[in-house]
């Protein structure tokens, strides 16, 4: 017999490893999107639909870790840590919608306007770009570094059904 399925609060660690996963890919398809100019297009709707899976699944990630967060066993260290958890992942959240959002418009522009199609916008764009996403990136994988703080140093875990 199958053990029971987790609740909600129980799914977080089976969730955050995808938008840490599709978020830290998403910058090397960019990269391809530069330099490859004949498929920078397949690259760049790539790149995106990493971007967009990936913040979708951060704000799954989030609410999950927050409903795990709730029934955690708690000392002031491990407040302190839960906090600062939370406040990063908050924070890259937000900053990967934002960047979903941007890189969106980068990729739609050109066909909106036309003079914009040029392979100088591309490679501008894309640079400064992913200047943003390797930020965004770095955020990204401090508030993962929290995460396992919590999990290895402290010995927070997610919270399993009975015969689990």
């Amino acid at each position: 017999m199958l053990p029971p399925w987790p609740g909600w609060d129980g799914l977080h660690p089976l969730v955050i490893h995808f938008p840490i996963a599709l978020l830290l890919t998403a910058p090397v398809f960019v990269l391809l999107a530069m330099i490859q100019p004949k498929r920078g297009a397949s690259f760049g709707l790539s790149a995106l639909a990493m971007l967009v899976l990936g913040t979708a699944a951060a704000f799954v990630a989030v609410g999950t870790g927050e409903a795990a967060a709730e029934l955690a066993t708690r000392n002031e260290a491990i407040n302190a840590a839960i906090e600062s958890h939370a406040s990063l992942a908050e924070t890259a959240r937000d900053l990967f919608a934002g960047l979903t959002l941007l890189y969106a418009v980068i990729l739609v522009a050109p066909l909106v306007l036309k003079k914009l199609a040029t392979r100088t916008w591309v490679l501008a764009t894309n640079a400064v770009f992913l200047g943003l996403l390797l930020a965004g990136s770095l955020v990204l994988a401090n508030t993962a570094h929290r995460g396992g703080l919590l999990v290895h140093k402290y010995g927070v875990h997610a919270m399993l059904p009975p015969g689990s």
